[in-house]
């Protein structure tokens, strides 16, 4: 999917804005909804034209969009992200901010959006009470402008909506201010012009990859033949359950093939018992060749989205470093879907950063903020736990730490273990105090307590 471009230095008219909302209507949309009907199991076989009357028509869908993209989300933000500042003060207001806009969720459904579309869009913005907020937008509603230049930095945001008698209604917003508009009677015409703070656009977009694809988009295909193969096996076993039954060399009359049916004897007196033939008509059997085709496509379909099959029987029984083979190809997709997401989170907290009531500090302060992404898969504590003891004195103890997924902050958890140490320190110098001064506190025998 193409991205909008234009000249830094050309004026966004209400002619340039009509002729990129035109191409997005056109365009993309039709794209986008093409795509979140395959992820809601809306698929492509259940409108196709139906079958002659009396043969039997199963629309089947069996709906691996919904499952890779859940899957692959589900490991690669299932655990939240964590967001790490050195100085307390700080770390403490964006947890307060994260709360506030209930960023975790606002996460989840960007990166569930991402695989959907191929990209989403986050919106910020300061409400009535002064807050920066933060939320996510659908990209049916929004798009990015970028300019022309290698960097490609954004220009302008644009968010609408199209009201019931298809007017356009939105806000396109610079690096420095905001305007509203509407499209109605043709014609685009621009409001009053204000001014935000943010510094930058306040719309971000993340992606799912350079190329805007969906997480599924590469085995839409597959994944509509294997919803017609499965359909096409559905309508045999209906076939052979409404098989016809031939009787040749003799003539039966209506009372007769009522009588067969009702009872499901046959007993025929007339013709020539020789030449007499009582069977049912068998279809031609295809179902090794069926069977063939839907495993094929079924590996073919997690081959290729590289999301693996966690419901395989196999699966489960693996550990260890199997696991990780197995995992291997959807967690180059999770490596490179997270610098992207990483990308986008960068350009949210240095918009917060330059609004002075958010935190007080260095603007510059946003790039000291650590970004930790935790894959959602079993552990073995046990095998982790040998894995730390091994490395005690090779590495450092931040390190061994590191390997243990029951530590959720290595700094934090290093600060722990220090309290610990001095507090064992000090009660173990008030033991001493206490015997040198006082003795054990135990009478000798005969002694009486005063």
């Amino acid at each position: 999917m193409n991205t909008f471009i234009m000249d830094a230095e050309e004026e966004l008219t209400p002619e340039k804005l009509q002729e990129f909302i035109d191409i997005h209507i056109n365009k993309r949309i039709p794209r986008y909804d093409r795509l979140m009907n395959m992820y809601k199991g809306n698929h492509p076989i259940l409108h196709e034209k139906a079958k002659d009357y009396g043969k039997p028509d199963n629309r089947l869908v069996v709906n691996f969009a919904k499952y890779i993209v859940d899957t692959l989300n589900g490991y690669f933000i299932g655990i939240p992200v964590k967001t790490i500042h050195p100085n307390e003060e700080v770390a403490e207001k964006m947890r307060r901010i994260a709360k506030r806009n209930n960023q975790n969720d606002n996460n989840a459904e960007l990166s569930k959006m991402c695989s959907v579309y191929g990209h989403a869009y986050e919106f910020l913005y300061q409400d009535e009470d002064a807050n920066t907020r933060v939320t996510y937008i659908d990209p049916h509603n929004a798009f990015v402008i970028y300019d022309d230049t290698v960097q490609q930095e954004p220009l302008y945001g644009v968010v609408f909506t199209i009201d019931e008698d298809d007017n356009i209604h939105g806000t396109v917003y610079s690096k420095e201010w905001e305007k509203d508009f509407s499209f109605a009677d043709g014609e685009i015409s621009f409001g009053e012009q204000k001014d935000h703070y943010f510094g930058d656009v306040p719309l971000i977009e993340y992606l799912e990859n350079e190329e805007r694809q969906s997480a599924f988009e590469n085995v839409e295909t597959l994944i509509n033949a294997y919803n017609k193969a499965i359909s096409e096996k559905a309508n045999d076993v209906d076939y052979f359950a409404d098989a016809y039954m031939k009787i040749l060399g003799a003539e039966l009359d209506d009372e007769t093939l009522e009588n067969i049916r009702d009872h499901r004897i046959i007993n025929l007196k007339d013709g020539d018992a020789n030449k007499l033939v009582v069977e049912f008509l068998d279809k031609p059997n295809a179902d090794t060749t069926q069977e063939n085709l839907i495993e094929r496509l079924e590996r073919l379909i997690f081959q290729i989205s590289m999301v693996a099959n966690i419901s395989d029987e196999n699966f489960g029984t693996s550990s260890g470093i199997a696991l990780k083979y197995k995992l291997l190809a959807m967690e180059n997709v999770a490596l490179m879907k997270e610098r992207k997401f990483n990308a986008g989170m960068v350009r949210r907290f240095k918009m917060m950063f330059n609004i002075p009531t958010n935190f007080g500090v260095d603007r510059e302060e946003y790039l000291n903020i650590e970004y930790v992404f935790t894959r959602n898969i079993p552990n073995n504590i046990l095998e982790e736990a040998e894995i730390a003891e091994k490395l005690a004195g090779i590495t450092s103890k931040r390190t061994q730490l590191s390997v243990l997924s029951v530590v959720d902050n290595v700094q934090n958890e290093l600060d722990r273990i220090q309290k610990e140490k001095e507090g064992e320190e000090i009660n173990s110098f008030n033991r001493d105090m206490n015997s040198t001064f006082f003795g054990s506190g135990e009478l000798d025998d005969g002694q009486e307590e005063e």
